[in-house]
């Protein structure tokens, strides 16, 4: 099996075919018909992604994936009804991966669940045996744990993506393209607020003062930089 995928959905007819699509795509699939079912497979069945419906009576979407977000890493695709950008915003904000509307291309979904995966295990393989420092900032690659002035900052798997991206090349320019890309996936090439959105998330966590950043420079209409003044030590 390529993976393990919980879908949650309160509509069973969406999840029935889902769970063909992906079986047929070669995935194990759990499903759950509601937000609390949901969180306890995510407890005891331990997906490597998990489809998520935002609208469900109960514990929503919404509320589901916050709680997600607080214990684990989980990959986490919204399939959802609203495609409105504040929605989609809204999302990401919470930390997820990627944000499907319904109806749904069935093989485009399996096909974006397969590109999730393989960019999630290749960040695990590429993770470097060593901390980066910069000033009070440190990253710990291997646990992708992020400790500022020794106090740990809980950044969502997007936001340490686009972090990675940004020190890994730091002293250069990362532009827009780059960084949707790398933190996001082609689909979203050309979406520049998405990167505006999640550099003020970082900087609001990372820098003393938000407006006068030190880590995270601007290049106005090409992209951001990580400050060049830095070093790698081993772990």
């Amino acid at each position: 099996m390529k993976g393990k995928i919980l879908v949650v959905d309160d509509d069973t007819e969406f999840l029935e075919l889902t769970r063909t699509w992906l079986q047929n795509g070669g995935y194990e699939v759990v499903t759950a018909g509601d937000g609390l079912s949901g969180l306890r497979h995510v407890y005891s069945s331990r997906p490597n992604l998990v489809l998520l419906d935002a609208n469900m009576p109960g514990v929503d979407g919404w509320d589901v994936c916050r709680r997600i977000r607080d214990i684990c890493e989980t990959p986490v695709i919204m399939v959802t009804v609203n495609g409105r950008t504040s929605d989609i915003l809204r999302g990401f904000g919470l930390g997820i991966d990627d944000y499907i509307t319904k109806p749904v291309n069935f093989p485009e979904l399996v096909a974006r669940v397969g590109a999730i995966l393989r960019r999630s295990r290749q960040d695990d393989a590429t993770e470097e045996p060593s901390t980066f420092h910069e000033g009070a900032l440190e990253v710990d690659w291997k646990s992708h744990q992020v400790y500022l002035e020794g106090h740990r900052v809980k950044l969502s798997p997007t936001e340490f993506r686009l972090l990675s991206c940004l020190i890994k090349n730091r002293g250069w320019i990362v532009t827009h393209e780059q960084l949707l890309e790398k933190a996001w996936g082609p689909n979203y090439i050309g979406d520049r607020s998405f990167v505006k959105l999640y550099i003020r998330y970082l900087r609001k966590k990372l820098e003393r003062d938000p407006a006068h950043p030190k880590f995270i420079l601007t290049e106005r209409g090409v992209g951001y930089r990580f400050a060049i003044n830095t070093k790698v030590t081993s772990s």
